[in-house]
């Protein structure tokens, strides 16, 4: 198990993770609503774990399965042929449970999940960086970083590597290679003595 803060994470090098990390206003979802078609077509399928800062439901006041989950069914899945939703009370937690996301998605066994948000998390990352926005760059400070993806050149360290955010066709090749490269990179980068170059 490997442990960054108050977050642990267990790695399993069965299903490959990669983390989408940015600044708010960078456009990580835009890129992932370009990304997965991309990936679809390479016959890639993708899971995806998004991050919400604020609470959020997707159930309806009134509606049944909203009336039972304010009765107390811990989980509530409601389904029908065209899709399913699974909803959950998780009241006095500071933080959703990663570890217990990924679990979930990968009973569908995808081939690939990328985790948008949860930045502080110790799972492998492509960070994305747009000087413009005045927020300092994480790769230097995380050692989880394997690559920024931004819309200029920059300085980082050696073992990252820099892709340009604009070309989209790069992004999508180095994520859709990114299972076949996963048992090697779910540890984190050795230290830097350096600093970068």
């Amino acid at each position: 198990m490997t442990t960054h803060g108050r977050e642990s994470l267990t790695l399993d090098t069965r299903l490959p993770l990669l983390g989408i990390a940015a600044w708010s206003g960078t456009g990580k979802t835009t890129l992932l609503e370009q990304l997965l078609p991309r990936l679809g077509e390479r016959g890639i399928q993708v899971a995806v774990i998004k991050h919400a800062h604020h609470g959020f439901d997707v159930d309806q006041p009134g509606k049944d399965s909203h009336r039972l989950r304010q009765a107390g069914a811990v989980p509530m899945l409601v389904a029908s042929r065209a899709g399913l939703a699974l909803m959950m009370e998780t009241p006095g937690r500071d933080e959703a449970d990663l570890s217990a996301l990924i679990e979930m998605v990968g009973l569908h066994r995808p081939d690939l999940v990328l985790v948008e948000g949860f930045k502080a998390w110790p799972l492998p990352k492509l960070e994305l960086y747009r000087p413009d926005l005045g927020k300092p760059l994480r790769a230097a400070q995380d050692p989880w970083i394997r690559a920024v993806a931004s819309d200029v050149e920059l300085s980082l360290p050696g073992d990252v590597q820099w892709l340009d955010l604009n070309d989209l066709g790069a992004i999508t090749d180095w994520i859709a290679a990114w299972p076949s490269r996963w048992p090697a990179e779910c540890i984190p980068r050795r230290p830097v003595e350096e600093g970068v170059r």
